[in-house]
């Protein structure tokens, strides 16, 4: 299994403890059953969130300008810093705010990161998983279809880009 499959399996672990039937899954409850704070600030425009450790414990900064499906993708995706990614998190410091959390950079931002490529592997099964998807998804209908996408986007709370990337994934 390769890592980002392992992502996905950690993810799917998270949705089976849960016992979740059916779309959206509340990653808010489910930071707080993994003892995880969030903390909503607002955040320049480029930065989504961030992860970090503060006094022993895991805290998620979200940007509270962002949309609130983008807000919701920022969680499960720094709520996989936090599950796979701890040990990273705690070694690394933050010297000016007293902060350990995974800094963002160019190779970050540009999606080839591996830590972060796990994170968004992680956040779009947590957030879209494979089995509720398939469960969603009519087999008669055409997937090229703007407004069916963008009602099922709906129903699990995500962008209709994410959905459908997630889709071109299955």
């Amino acid at each position: 299994m390769n890592e980002l499959d392992e992502a996905r399996a950690q993810a799917s672990a998270l949705i089976k403890k849960l016992g979740l039937k059916a779309p959206p899954v509340p990653v808010d409850r489910l930071a707080k059953v993994l003892g995880v704070r969030i903390e909503y600030t607002p955040f320049d425009d480029e930065l989504s969130g961030m992860a970090f450790i503060r006094d022993g414990k895991p805290v998620i900064g979200v940007n509270s300008n962002h949309h609130p499906n983008r807000q919701r993708f920022t969680i499960a995706h720094e709520l996989a810093h936090v599950v796979l990614h701890r040990a990273k998190l705690e070694a690394t410091v933050m010297i000016d705010k007293g902060r350990n959390f995974i800094p963002r950079d160019s190779i970050s931002a540009e999606g080839i990161d591996p830590l972060e490529k796990q994170a968004n592997a992680f956040a779009s099964e947590l957030l879209m998983p494979e089995r509720l998807v398939r469960q969603v998804l009519e087999s008669s209908r055409d997937i090229q279809d703007d407004d069916y996408l963008i009602g099922m986007a709906n129903r699990f709370r995500v962008s209709l880009a994410a959905l459908q990337f997630r889709l071109a994934r299955l």
